[in-house]
């Protein structure tokens, strides 16, 4: 099993206000393959942390446009102004063309928000993303985290979730392959945490000058 696999050993680079350069980094992959303990990893190492997911969840917010447009399509997914993400969740899983409704509501304002968040964080910075066309522009090392679907749901399970709930999820995000495509870097995490471990070490510091 690898672990690790780099496709290329170019390194990005930004150019600071300050005349400094920095490495800028996407991390992706979907639900249940590990990202958040890799992006741990890469926030230990001195990267600034920027986080889809948190955003998302600022966006379907108290008071938000984005959430008054929910409510509008969706009333019984929302109560005094605040998301049920659980109910929500049941209805656009289960419901391509749902999904693609609630993505046009929020995707602009979260891909607006990671890219205003990216430019303005010191240092190295990166970039969590949950699905691929939430990627901001410019020029990226693509680091995709990855696991075997029936590893994923376990994980997912684990933490509270529905198992059919997960399996939905899944089914609408990006496969395996496709990460893997899309990645500079891939770090497969079907495995013990040990060796995933030292895949993302070394994926550091590949992506490092």
């Amino acid at each position: 099993m690898f672990a690790f696999r780099s496709h290329r050993n170019s390194t990005v680079l930004a150019m600071t206000s300050q005349g400094s350069r920095t490495v800028r980094v996407l991390l992706g992959g979907g639900i249940g393959a590990g990202k958040s303990r890799v992006l741990e990893m890469f926030e230990r190492a001195g990267f600034s942390v920027v986080e889809a997911d948190e955003i998302g969840r600022e966006v379907l917010g108290p008071a938000r446009d984005e959430t008054r447009s929910v409510a509008d399509l969706w009333p019984e997914a929302v109560s005094n102004g605040v998301v049920d993400r659980q109910a929500l969740a049941r209805i656009v899983f289960s419901d391509p063309d749902a999904l693609r409704r609630l993505e046009a509501i929020t995707h602009p304002a979260i891909g607006a928000e990671i890219d205003r968040r990216a430019r303005s964080a010191p240092g190295d910075v990166v970039v969590e993303i949950p699905v691929l066309h939430l990627a901001p522009p410019g020029e990226w090392r693509r680091v995709a985290v990855v696991a075997d679907v029936e590893v994923r749901v376990e994980r997912a399970v684990a933490r509270g979730g529905d198992a059919s709930d997960i399996r939905r999820r899944v089914a609408s995000q990006a496969s395996r392959e496709e990460w893997v495509s899309w990645a500079d870097i891939v770090v497969e995490n079907d495995g013990p945490w040990s060796v995933t471990e030292g895949a993302v070490t070394a994926a550091i510091e590949d992506v490092r000058p």
